[in-house]
């Protein structure tokens, strides 16, 4: 906030006239001449408060879901649609391979509160990813605003057919998709790899719409502005999933049930940006199939928290539709500012499971 102190000023004294009519056998009037006193010589130095410094300006070109400077990137790279592809995060998953490289990471409550990633790889795509795992009924609706191909391998055929009727496009074994294959280092189901130069031949989507508003100079986002300093954040989704992320002083580092969450060449995932959000699920019905949990985001809004740098605010959350975007806001009522870079999602349940769940930030 920038303030403005005002400046006292010297007035000039009063001009006092006195004019006496003198009474006498004379019709003339007597003027008295009127009497001027000068102001203080002291000097008033007057100061024009400096022009406020232009809003820092962002690259003319950036990579739409980090936000990342562009200029001089491979116009074909740029042209890239959106691979939004389900990987494993159960404890025979990990470790996983190239997560770090995904722009966007959301994390979903699945059955027995184990968790899956919806990876969102368009900047920096990988010549293989995996474990690639099964789609369930809410990934449309995460993803769809990035309006590109949904990824995966097996699910309930009622859901694919959900999907596929929505109108989103899916890439997928199940489907006659090919670009899938089996590593012999471990056992089914947990095996499935992918390679998306496969995937990206198989979609003509074009590249995404920008996600979310970015700030250039940290000082300058509404999260670092109005937040609090953070260093940690603690989340329970379930005793089979317990994330949590430590902040480095750079980036935030993410662990899992205590241990450094890495990938299979030893890189620990790390964020940029982390937003939690308090979700809503749903069980589907068991009619044509199990019954899973559904985190319901198309149609609704609740609250959460955003973490950019080491700041954190609460924010409220909606998202009108399936193929709308995420809309994040702080306190004031404007979207959040993240920083260029990649940005972890975190969809925790507060209703509609048998299980307590909690977010801390501290």
């Amino acid at each position: 906030m920038r303030t403005r102190r005002a400046l006292p000023l010297t007035a000039l004294a009063a001009v006092t006239a006195l004019v006496t009519a003198a009474c006498s056998s004379s019709p003339e009037v007597v003027e008295t001449p009127a009497v001027t006193t000068t102001a203080s010589p002291t000097a008033v130095e007057r100061t024009t408060p400096p022009s406020p410094s232009p809003a820092p300006v962002g690259p003319e070109v950036v990579w739409p879901l980090t936000g990342v400077d562009a200029e001089g990137a491979d116009k074909a790279a740029l042209a890239n649609p959106a691979l939004s592809i389900k990987i494993e995060n159960s404890a025979q998953a990990r470790p996983q391979q190239n997560v770090q490289n995904a722009d966007i990471v959301f994390e979903e409550y699945v059955e027995s509160g184990i968790s899956r990633l919806l990876a969102v790889y368009q900047s920096d795509i990988p010549d293989t990813l995996g474990p690639v795992r099964s789609m369930r009924p809410m990934d449309k609706n995460i993803m769809g605003s990035m309006e590109g191909p949904l990824i995966f391998s097996g699910a309930q055929r009622r859901f694919i057919n959900a999907t596929v009727d929505s109108g989103q496009e899916v890439i997928a074994q199940d489907t006659g998709g090919y670009g899938f294959y089996r590593t012999s280092n471990r056992s089914a189901p947990h095996n499935l790899y992918g390679t998306p130069a496969d995937f990206l031949e198989q979609t003509d989507a074009a590249a995404p719409p920008q996600q979310f508003a970015y700030a250039y100079e940290p000082e300058t986002s509404n999260v670092v502005e109005e937040g609090s300093t953070v260093s940690s954040i603690d989340i329970s989704m379930s005793r089979y999933s317990q994330p949590s992320w430590d902040w480095d002083g750079s980036v935030w580092q993410r662990f899992e049930g205590g241990s450094p969450h890495t990938q299979d060449d030893g890189t620990q995932l790390s964020a940029t940006n982390v937003i939690a959000l308090w979700v809503t699920v749903k069980y589907t019905s068991s009619s044509g199939g199990s019954s899973v949990p559904e985190t319901l985001v198309a149609g609704e809004s609740g609250e959460g928290y955003a973490v950019v740098g080491d700041s954190m605010v609460e924010v409220t959350w909606s998202k009108a539709g399936q193929y709308d975007p995420f809309v994040i806001e702080t306190p004031a009522g404007e979207p959040i500012e993240l920083l260029p870079g990649n940005t972890w999602v975190e969809l925790i349940p507060n209703a509609g499971i048998s299980n307590s769940t909690s977010i801390d930030i501290s």
